[in-house]
């Protein structure tokens, strides 16, 4: 189990209700939507300035930082189709209870909220990469007057 949780106490998902379940899950999908924005930007960021590099070691250092947002790229856009799904079937429970099995269903919720975690830990290790990597790449290439324009 992980220690970062949305929920407010360790028993809340098998004694929440399904619209509290619903709320949470709709804050996940809002969470993973702004995450995917953010990884839209590092991925520009690093674009802008890859064409200016000159040293093949931070040539390199760009490419596995562009590989690895990639693959959290790659990631948020599987949990969020993995939330959008989640929603879905939080809908079709409330109107009919017995279309899933609430245990099991409630088993995957946990699941998807670890999965999430993960992420959002991958995510910000990624990110601060990036900007470390971005802003040691600028001073040591004398890139900065590429900031000024």
């Amino acid at each position: 189990m992980n220690d970062f949780r949305y929920r407010p106490k360790d028993d809340y998902i098998p004694k929440a209700n399904w619209e509290e379940l619903f709320v949470l899950t709709e804050h996940w999908q809002s969470d993973l939507e702004f995450y995917q924005d953010d990884l839209k930007f590092l991925n520009h960021l690093i674009d802008k300035y890859f064409i200016w590099l000159t040293d093949k070691k931070h040539i390199d250092k760009v490419r596995d930082l562009e590989v690895n947002l990639l693959e959290i790229t790659k990631r948020c856009e599987s949990l969020l189709g993995q939330t959008s799904k989640h929603l879905t079937h939080i809908e079709e429970i409330m109107s009919d209870p017995f279309t899933y099995d609430a245990q099991k269903f409630r088993e995957e919720h946990q699941l998807l909220e670890d999965a999430i975690s993960d992420f959002i830990k991958q995510f910000r290790k990624s990110r601060k990469a990036a900007f470390a990597i971005t802003e040691y790449v600028i001073d040591s290439e004398k890139l900065s007057y590429l900031l000024k324009d």
